[in-house]
């Protein structure tokens, strides 16, 4: 992909469509006072050069009906580069975790994983961390109450 240097005009233009992606070009040409065919250009241009990952429709968690929501610490017991790329890859695979992140100190990964039931996640585990020899330590928290969620990511010189 090729490096582009962003002004402010394009920092607005991502934090706007990180805040709601269904704006109209017209919409965020006139809120950002550019033209049209402009603005389409600069959005194009951030999407071509992997600024923007991608659009999704974020669901109201509650219309989908219950849900189990978990924060996974996994220890592995071997923390080479292959056993934790091996792990990470697996982990990434399964729809049911949302977010994986290598970490430290403390455990090797901490998983965000969604499911529907405790069943969901008890198969879950089975395939991700009972079936996996180098997994040596799983500890999960499950929530009880989101008070917040946003996938929004913080751009300089943006409030």
């Amino acid at each position: 992909m090729k490096e582009i240097n962003l002004d402010e005009t394009d920092l607005r233009l991502l934090d706007a469509l990180q805040r709601d992606a269904f704006q109209s070009n017209q919409a965020l040409a006139e809120r950002f006072n550019i033209s049209p065919p402009t603005c389409l250009r600069r959005v194009r241009r951030l999407r071509e050069s992997g600024w923007i990952e991608s659009e999704v429709a974020i669901l109201d968690a509650g219309r989908v009906g219950p849900l189990l929501t978990a924060i996974v610490e996994v220890s592995l017991d071997r923390q080479d580069a292959s056993a934790l790329d091996a792990f990470e890859q697996r982990a990434a695979a399964e729809d049911a975790v949302q977010q994986c992140y290598r970490v430290s100190p403390g455990p090797d990964f901490v998983l965000v994983v969604t499911v529907r039931d405790m069943p969901g996640y008890h198969a879950l585990a089975q395939r991700l961390f009972t079936n996996d020899a180098n997994v040596r330590n799983v500890k999960a928290f499950f929530s009880i109450k989101r008070a917040k969620f946003s996938p929004r990511v913080p751009l300089p010189g943006i409030d």
